[in-house]
């Protein structure tokens, strides 16, 4: 039996994205793309293809993809599609910042897949992700593969080999929105004890 299992992760990780991330992409749908790489690259314009080796660090808005190598594809209708690949040592990251003050969204993967026309992020291989505000951690989650569609806040995590938790397994922790509430302090007061039966010494019988 296959391990390869979508799993739709529950409404409450998807409610907490959905406002400021949808916010956050359309505000980045509208950005160029730039790329800097320390080696050499090359730019078809017959096949409309670019590929850049070293260091690669592509930019949209917010959104930073850093990877070892990335191919670069125009489609006919002008949008883009990378593809980024790491090495054995060194995941490909992706970042992007969110309209709330301090928090983003960031992951990695062996590799991953952008694409500008359908706004979605495909996360390959070792898969792992987490929305952070500030140093501390909101959710998180991993998996063989992650894909999240920035238009419709629908994020699936497939299970499979190729998942980072032993046998193949997914994995999702949802922080708390709230901090836990802290008991009142126990009173020093001493307690008004009242006895439970009658302690008068019983007079003799005359």
């Amino acid at each position: 039996m296959s391990l390869r299992r979508p799993l739709l992760l529950c409404s409450a990780f998807a409610l907490a994205l959905a406002t400021p991330w949808a916010q956050a992409a359309k505000d980045d749908r509208a950005k160029p793309l730039n790329l800097v790489f320390d080696r050499e690259g090359a730019i078809d314009k017959v096949k409309q293809r670019s590929e850049f080796n070293g260091n690669v660090i592509m930019t949209k808005g917010s959104m930073v993809l850093r990877a070892e190598r990335m191919d670069v594809q125009e489609t006919s209708d002008g949008y883009y599609q990378a593809y980024a690949n790491g090495t054995s040592g060194k995941q490909v990251q992706f970042r992007q910042d969110r309209d709330t003050p301090g928090e983003r969204i960031e992951g990695r993967a062996d590799q991953i897949e952008y694409d500008t026309r359908t706004e979605t992020i495909r996360l390959v291989g070792n898969a792992e992700a987490r929305v952070m505000q500030g140093d501390q951690l909101k959710q998180a989650l991993s998996g063989a593969t992650l894909n999240y569609d920035n238009r419709t806040e629908r994020l699936v995590v497939e299970t499979g080999a190729a998942s980072p938790h032993p046998s193949g397994r997914g994995r999702v922790v949802l922080m708390p929105r709230n901090p836990p509430v802290e008991p009142p302090p126990a009173s020093s007061a001493p307690l008004g004890l009242r006895p439970s039966v009658n302690l008068t010494p019983r007079q003799p019988q005359q």
